[in-house]
């Protein structure tokens, strides 16, 4: 048992005899927990919609009008009903009254235990490194597109608009610095409630900004049921890497398993855990199925086969500049959150584990109160503080090297997909509910396993061939066109 946990034991040992531990702590001696629906979906919508429901158009022009929003139904529901199975196995061995499992690679650890255990750590942690970075390289590019919207605005549309988007890590670094010292998720709600609301704005927007092209005068877009046409808009080669890379952005573009058990700790045990996780991602997949759908199919119908990678920052749109820069503030604030969210799960992991090694060490494990004007006591770990920081400077600066670092993050998140979205929490499904072998259950979730397993393979394909293309033109510290 960790010695820090040893202690709040002790200490809420010593509280029984006053009769006032209930008001501080949960039954397991650690801080009450304070989460609710409202704060669970936040998280949830924070972590699922990125940036990214800006490029389903582009996925849509891949796949068409039949294989498209098909493939979003789809992955809505696969994302939906594997994390109602993850939420289960909260506790163990029961999902009402069983033990506490803090972490993803606890749950495994209870539910399946052995080398499985490793594997999700590796999975889960360096999904959350990619992710991290990525948003880093994705914030600094609606930053730039602030300056380029205002820059095409003066100069005519033709006009080269280069940016450096170097200056814009830095800034997004040092916010995220001051922002990395929120202690843990327990006291991460209210940045997560902002960027849910900043992604339904640029969403809206987005979404918006389509209909009424779609409505303009003199419309006219070429679209298909196939997609993109072959002989026309691409080769046949492109069309099917293309397809495996669209494919892949969909399905990734739910996952938000990597972060869900630690959301679920974060909730209150009245009523269940389980059962308000389980409405927690009910409405945050059919929200964000919403939006998918609609900013991908108006997208599509928008821009047709030509459709850009982002319809924002990728200047599918011009005017009004002062709409598509409010828009992308938006997004770089949703970005701000969706790191934080993304990252807390490490920072507590590693803390975690430096306190269970070093654990008389005051460097790890003091607190110092400090007066902050405005806010009160706060209270400062050095450690915390240090480590912290260090992670977003390296965050940073790995962005700043390698520009086209979001391919990186598709081929690992092709790698974590599969692992943490579906085959953890369809084996710890029927580990808990002893499902027989080779029954009718038993049968179809491990098809549904295998078929996901397929679509990672598949999309992994493509993020490496999208790889391969992006290093032959690689140039470090290169302006931002």
């Amino acid at each position: 048992m960790a010695p820090e946990f040893q202690k709040n034991t002790m200490y809420v040992s010593n509280e029984l005899e006053s009769g006032d531990v209930q008001k501080n702590f949960d039954d397991d001696g650690r801080e009450k927990r304070t989460g609710t629906l409202l704060t669970a979906s936040a998280h949830i919508i924070t972590a699922v919609i990125g940036s990214g429901v800006l490029s389903l158009a582009w996925a849509i022009a891949q796949l068409g009008w039949v294989a498209g929003p098909s493939v979003l139904l789809a992955f809505s529901f696969i994302t939906y009903f594997t994390s109602t199975l993850l939420a289960d196995c909260y506790r163990s061995p029961g999902p009402i009254a069983g033990k506490r499992n803090y972490t993803y690679m606890d749950v495994v650890r209870s539910h399946l235990g052995g080398v499985k255990v490793t594997l999700c750590g590796v999975a889960q942690y360096a999904n959350l490194v990619g992710v991290t970075i990525g948003y880093t390289i994705t914030a600094s590019i609606s930053m730039v597109a602030v300056n380029r919207s205002n820059c095409f605005h003066k100069k005519g549309h033709e006009a080269s608009c280069s940016i450096e988007s170097y200056p814009y890590m830095i800034i997004f670094a040092v916010i995220q610095i001051i922002l990395s010292q929120i202690p843990n998720f327990h006291k991460l709600s209210w940045l997560s409630i902002l960027a849910a609301v900043m992604s339904f704005t640029y969403a809206s927007i987005g979404l918006g900004l389509s209909i009424a092209k779609v409505a303009g005068a003199g419309h006219h877009v070429k679209t298909s049921l196939t997609g993109v046409v072959v002989g026309v808009d691409v080769s046949g080669t492109e069309k099917v890497w293309r397809s495996f890379q669209a494919i892949g952005d969909i399905a990734f573009a739910y996952a938000y398993s990597t972060v869900l058990i630690e959301i679920q700790d974060t909730v209150g045990s009245s009523p269940p855990e389980s059962k308000v996780m389980k409405r927690a991602s009910l409405a945050g997949v059919s929200t964000t199925t919403l939006f998918y759908v609609l900013c991908g199919t108006i997208g599509y119908a928008a821009f047709g086969n030509n459709a850009p990678g982002n319809f924002l920052t990728g200047f599918g749109f011009y005017e009004p500049f002062w709409l598509i820069d409010f828009a992308n503030v938006c997004i770089a604030i949703h970005l701000i959150g969706a790191y934080q969210v993304f990252c807390q799960p490490l920072y507590g992991f590693v803390e975690a584990r430096c306190n269970q090694r070093w654990p008389d060490s005051k460097f790890i494990t003091s607190e110092y109160a400090v007066q902050v004007p405005c806010c009160g006591s706060y209270n400062v770990n050095l450690f915390r503080l240090v480590w912290r920081t260090a992670y977003v400077v390296v965050t940073a600066v790995v962005a700043m090297i390698f520009p086209f670092f979001n391919d990186f993050l598709g081929l690992i998140g092709a790698a974590s997909f599969y692992p943490l979205t579906v085959y953890f929490p369809i084996e710890m499904h029927i580990a808990q509910r002893k499902i027989p072998k080779y029954s009718f259950t038993w049968v179809w979730l491990k098809i549904l396993s295998w078929t996901c397993l397929i679509v990672s393979l598949v999309a992994a394909a493509g993020s490496i061939q999208g790889l391969a293309t992006d290093v032959k033109h690689y140039k470090p510290f290169s302006t931002q066109q």
